[in-house]
C-alpha cells in the first residue's frame, strides 16, 4: 500500500506544481520538501494538494479521508513537511480507518 499512496501523493504534487512558480523538486522522492520552513507550497497550494490527495485516495481505495484536521495540525512534526511524511501519515490514517 505504501507505493500506491506514494504514487498518489507524487501525482498530486506534480499536479500542484503546475500552479507554482517555484516547483517542488519531486525528483527528490520522499525527501521532497512540501510545506514549512523548507517547503515550496504556500497555504493555498497546500490546500490544493490536500484536496487532490483526498480525492485520489477516495477514488482508489474507496475510503474517504480528511487529511487537514486537528490531529494533523497538533503533531510535533507536520505530516505535510515532505512527500514521505505525508505518505506515512496517510498510511496511518488508512490503518486507523480499517481497524475502526
Amino acid at each position: 500500500m505504501h507505493q500506491e499512496i506514494l504514487n498518489i501523493v507524487t501525482d498530486s504534487v506534480k499536479q500542484t506544481n503546475q500552479l507554482l512558480k517555484n516547483k517542488a523538486p519531486i525528483e527528490q522522492g520522499e525527501n521532497c520538501p512540501l510545506f514549512g520552513s523548507n517547503g515550496y507550497l504556500d497555504s493555498m497550494s497546500l490546500v490544493s494538494l490536500v484536496v487532490s490527495v483526498e480525492e485520489k485516495i477516495e477514488k482508489q481505495f474507496n475510503t474517504p479521508l480528511i487529511l487537514a484536521d486537528e490531529k494533523a495540525m497538533s503533531q510535533k512534526r507536520s505530516p505535510f513537511a515532505t512527500v514521505g511524511t505525508l505518505t506515512t501519515y496517510i498510511e496511518e490514517l488508512m490503518r486507523e480507518v480499517s481497524h475502526a
